[in-house]
């Protein structure tokens, strides 16, 4: 149980909210060494942990094998293999990485917990962080809540920041954008765009940690300009462009993601800000570790190096 309180608590500390409480139970239907996740009584995780073992995990870079019973990573979905003790020190010399049977139910567990972050954010959570903003800010949330934006806008547009992986940490940025752009806009994707902005240099920090030089994807600009046809023409989702664009983009964003990835780099496609939104949500499905950044998020000192293009050479 001080595992699963460590992982509420540093999850409130990364996200901004402090998630529901995590109930466990035994379930006959299981076997011994297997665990399920569920989530308002829907399975979203499962896995096996085998008490008294341990599990060598290969990130990609191992030297030799080590003998056992294969599996995958129940949270990243990585090679592994289950190990007896004796294993855990030569399993290390190799470079694998090598955790016990609680740690890999913990990092599951944290992992669907921030991946679920957006439906997490329940009326109860938001009121919880309404109330402890209204202790130090109470006329900035009066001059937003309902007089400009409902309750459920304030939270479609939060539920939006964490469906994207963003901290919503800083709340009093968060509200005072909303309070400048409430009066005239109220479709919460586009008051989402603009909170993005205004959290810009906390989402690049987030993406690329402290790096001085900011390596990024980009669209090719005959790619860009087909694309914003597409937006101007009323093509919210994927589905506004044509079938066969679609799967070379997909196709080629893959490819690029796979680069990085080997690289040790952090996945960001760079695209101007009418076109993040429908990528985002295109590109999300099927690819959810790539960060889509308009141009308007990236902070002035930050340098920019694009890696890879799509829709023309990289």
């Amino acid at each position: 149980m001080r595992r699963i309180k460590a992982i509420r608590k540093k999850f409130a500390q990364d996200i901004g909210f402090l998630a529901p409480a995590v109930h466990i139970r035994d379930n006959l239907e299981l076997r011994p060494s297997a665990y399920r996740i569920t989530l308002k009584g829907v399975e979203v995780g499962q896995g096996e942990a085998h008490p008294g073992m341990y599990l060598a995990i290969n990130p990609g870079q191992v030297t030799g094998s080590v003998p056992g019973t294969s599996t995958r990573d129940p949270a990243f979905g990585l090679p592994a293999v289950w190990i007896e003790s004796a294993l855990r020190e030569p399993a290390q010399t190799q470079g694998y990485t090598v955790v016990d049977a609680s740690t890999v139910v913990a990092t599951h567990l944290n992992h669907i917990i921030h991946g679920h972050a957006a439906e997490l954010l329940g009326r109860q959570e938001l009121q919880q962080l309404i109330d402890h903003l209204a202790k130090d800010s109470p006329k900035l949330l009066e001059d937003l809540v309902p007089k400009l934006l409902p309750l459920s806008g304030l939270q479609k547009v939060l539920q939006n920041l964490l469906e994207e992986g963003v901290h919503i940490r800083d709340m009093r940025s968060i509200i005072e954008t909303l309070a400048e752009h409430a009066p005239r806009i109220q479709d919460a994707h586009e008051l989402t765009a603009l909170v993005r902005v205004a959290l810009g240099r906390a989402i690049v920090q987030q993406v690329f940690s402290a790096a001085a030089e900011l390596q990024v994807i980009a669209l090719d600009p005959e790619l860009e300009r087909i694309l914003l046809q597409a937006v101007q023409a009323g093509a919210p989702e994927a589905g506004g462009i044509e079938p066969g664009l679609a799967d070379t983009l997909l196709r080629e964003t893959e490819r690029a993601v796979r680069r990085h990835e080997q690289m040790g780099l952090p996945s960001a496609l760079l695209v101007p800000g009418p076109l993040r939104t429908l990528l985002a949500r295109f590109l999300r499905r099927v690819l959810p570790q790539l960060r889509v950044l308009s141009h308007n998020e990236i902070p002035e000192t930050r340098s920019i190096r694009v890696t890879s293009i799509l829709g023309g050479r990289a």
